[in-house]
């Protein structure tokens, strides 16, 4: 069986530690921590086993840390799936949400992601799922809140006169004023 591969001597197990201990990500903490445990002697199986990997993945790491460094520790963004609209119709769509739906035109007083897959498939003939829409918005730099429905014929006037007053009306309550007046007292 090989000699393992030596591991960086720049930092020592202590710094190792104190980085896992200020990382955010715990999977980085964890392989810090491999990382540190190898370095203080420990078998490299059993630093890999109390970090929760395998000993072939902390091998995988000390490679990526001895070639990379502190960057080599981070995960590696993943292609994924790429985006079924091309820039110009992601634009259109998060012009069209911005802009917000029209009972004529859209059939609909507030977006939903029904809708909005139907429009998507209406205009660009791309089919999405709700949650494959939802993720899509959130790309586009849009959140996920619907505002409070508001009827099409609803009366903004009448709606202005139903609000209450802002402040309190006079000898309705208020502050209790200081000093023990007006508190209640509870016998128990």
């Amino acid at each position: 069986m090989p000699a393992p591969l030596p591991i960086r001597a720049d930092r020592d197990a202590t710094e190792l530690r104190r980085l896992a201990r200020r990382e955010r990500d715990g999977r980085i903490s964890a392989r810090l921590l491999a990382l540190a445990n190898a370095l203080d002697g420990l078998p490299r199986e059993e630093a890999a086993r109390l970090a929760g990997m395998t000993g072939q993945t902390l091998g995988d790491w000390v490679h990526r840390d001895n070639g990379e460094g502190v960057e080599g520790r981070r995960d590696r963004p993943r292609p994924g799936r790429p985006c079924a609209l091309d820039v110009g119709q992601q634009a259109a769509l998060k012009a069209q949400v911005l802009r917000g739906p029209s009972l004529e035109r859209d059939g609909c007083v507030a977006w939903r992601a029904r809708d909005l897959c139907a429009l998507v498939e209406a205009r660009f003939g791309v089919r999405y799922g709700e949650s494959g829409m939802l993720k899509l918005l959130k790309g586009l730099d849009l959140s996920w809140q619907k505002t409070r429905p508001v009827h099409p014929e609803a009366d903004p006037k009448a709606r202005e006169r139903f609000k209450k007053p802002s402040g309190p009306a006079p000898g309705c309550g208020g502050p209790a004023p200081r000093g023990g007046v007006g508190r209640a007292v509870v016998h128990g």
